[in-house]
């Protein structure tokens, strides 16, 4: 009798000692070890820097392009800048052709030559700051602003017909005769400006880790757009020649014959390489 009571208190012993056990275990697993902290990205306030400075190159559809920048941060990772360069302006139906006896460069129907100013003001918001490495900030930006164009006569078109007049042989049916084409530093004297607007999307990153000096590289998106248009390529065309070859500019009401409308949108992909520095 004493036999058969001693088993079941050694059973119940045997299942809290073994509980005990199991909860141990089970404790030891859900403990885990301390995290270790992130530290603290690091900004330019933080460095103690607010100000910054420098100068940017372009490369766009529109060729080569200088400018300069000037910044400054708002908090830790927004920066407002300013922003004024000077680029070329190319209309988007623009051919050039190279003679291969000569070596001249020529751009068929081409009227007038340009550059624009642009004028931005714009903000620039760094992401991923605790995700990236402080030696490569990404951000994303956009900027807009005033901008002026200067255009001036690519061909001299002295008979002011809109377009460049040339003079076919009618017996041979060469040209024997044409208005020069001007080189790029003629007619300045006759150009004209006029005023427009201008605007970027871009994202980018600053490499280094130093914020004293800095090294940017941005892609994006660039672009003009002005109300009244800008007249680059030829206005007019001939409807033929006569029997002396020379064009025959209007028709027997008296009217021209017109070819390209001026032209008021101009958007370009961009690449710009920034160099400067902050204090």
């Amino acid at each position: 009798m004493k036999k058969n009571r001693f088993i079941p208190v050694l059973a119940a012993l045997v299942m809290i000692m073994t509980l005990g056990v199991i909860s141990n275990a089970v404790y030891a697993q859900l403990e885990e070890p301390e995290v270790i902290g992130i530290p603290e990205p690091k900004t330019p306030l933080s460095e103690g820097y607010t100000t910054g400075i420098g100068f940017d190159i372009m490369l766009n559809n529109f060729g080569f392009g200088v400018g300069g920048y000037f910044s400054r941060m708002l908090g830790d990772y927004t920066e407002f800048s300013f922003q004024a360069g000077i680029t070329g302006i190319r209309d988007v139906s623009e051919q050039t052709f190279q003679s291969f006896f000569t070596g001249n460069r020529i751009v068929p129907n081409k009227y007038k030559r340009g550059f624009g100013f642009p004028f931005l003001f714009g903000l620039e918001q760094r992401l991923f700051a605790r995700q990236i490495e402080d030696n490569f900030r990404f951000f994303v930006g956009a900027a807009a602003g005033p901008a002026m164009a200067f255009v001036y006569p690519y061909v001299n078109d002295s008979d002011e017909n809109g377009f460049r007049s040339i003079r076919i042989d009618p017996n041979s049916g060469f040209i024997v005769g044409a208005e020069r084409v001007n080189d790029f530093f003629t007619g300045w004297s006759d150009g004209k400006s006029k005023w427009g607007y201008s605007g970027e999307l871009k994202v980018g990153a600053d490499i280094g880790s130093s914020f004293g000096t800095r090294t940017t590289v941005e892609f994006g998106y660039f672009f003009y757009y002005f109300k009244e248009g800008l007249q680059i390529m030829e206005p007019y065309r001939p409807y033929g020649y006569d029997e002396d070859g020379f064009p025959i500019e209007v028709n027997e009401q008296g009217e021209r014959r017109t070819h390209f409308d001026a032209q008021k949108y101009f958007g370009t992909p961009q690449i710009k390489f920034t160099f400067g520095g902050m204090w």
